[in-house]
């Protein structure tokens, strides 16, 4: 869920990705979404109270959604095991603020490179440690069973490690932003920062096309679910413009110009497979 006012300098995304089985872990990241998403919305009447107070609204409107997950867990035996991970971008102009919970990356492609700004909460960040220090070889690491077993979740209990940021980073034109689930991952960084070098002056829509298509070609067999945010922080002046739709869905489409700051918003709706992704697209302007 995502909701940037026209008119606002404040916009936020949560999205969050289940664990615990398909129906349980449905349920948990729908929980963790609709939690979250409700305190930054009822927080956002007061933007400068909500930004001097950030990261303490992050981490209890979290604690919150997380407790509602153990409360569900405990009246519905069935759903034990139940859990999600977050990451929830928020904006005030451009000052990029953060939570994150598990292996659901953010990503910042800023020049032409590519890089994670969050933290992954998975056991994949210590496997890369122990390459980078010759205690296995690239190969080892990059097979190694245990590479997605999460070390923190919202799953009801005590939550070992949040990524929450204390100062904002600051945006400049032409950054693109991206919150997803791990499953953009199956595209490797590389590849993913080649297709933002290559359209990065399109719509986020477009964008998010391209990287659906490209994990559709990848077909991988164990292709997880997808979905992804993008914020597309475009010069004054410039025009943010919705295209067309990876799937054969209808797509929301709006168009803005004037010699004000424009961001672009793309949200896609979890399916099961990208080919079965949605793409609902606002694009949002704000004054300078």
């Amino acid at each position: 869920m995502a909701d940037f006012p026209v008119g606002s300098g404040l916009g936020f995304a949560v999205l969050a990705d289940g664990m615990g089985g398909h129906a349980a872990g449905d349920v948990a990241s729908k929980i963790v979404v609709t939690e979250v998403f409700s305190e930054l919305k009822m927080l956002s009447n007061d933007p400068e109270m909500l930004e001097e107070n950030i990261q303490v609204a992050l981490r209890q409107a979290v604690l919150g959604a997380n407790f509602c997950v153990e409360q569900f867990a405990k009246q519905n035996p069935e759903a034990s095991g139940m859990g999600a991970t977050l990451v929830a971008p928020v904006l005030f102009d451009d000052r990029l603020y953060w939570i994150s919970v598990g292996d659901s990356p953010l990503f910042l492609f800023r020049d032409g490179h590519l890089s994670q700004i969050n933290e992954n909460h998975s056991w994949a960040a210590k496997i890369d440690l122990m390459c980078s220090q010759g205690l296995i070889d690239r190969d080892e690491a990059a097979r190694h069973p245990d590479r997605q077993c999460l070390t923190s979740a919202l799953a009801g209990h005590e939550i070992p490690h949040m990524d929450c940021s204390e100062t904002p980073l600051f945006l400049k034109c032409g950054d693109i932003v991206i919150a997803a689930s791990d499953g953009l991952q199956f595209l490797a960084d590389a590849q993913i920062e080649q297709i933002l070098k290559d359209h990065s002056d399109r719509p986020s829509a477009e964008i998010s096309a391209v990287l659906l298509r490209n994990l559709k070609d990848l077909d991988h067999p164990e292709q997880d679910n997808v979905s992804m945010c993008i914020i597309k922080m475009n010069q004054l002046g410039d025009t943010a413009s919705i295209a067309a739709k990876p799937s054969s869905e209808p797509v929301a489409e709006r168009r803005q110009e004037d010699e004000q700051r424009v961001k672009s918003l793309t949200v896609l709706v979890r399916k099961s497979k990208p080919s079965e992704c949605t793409t609902y697209c606002v694009s949002q302007k704000e004054r300078a």
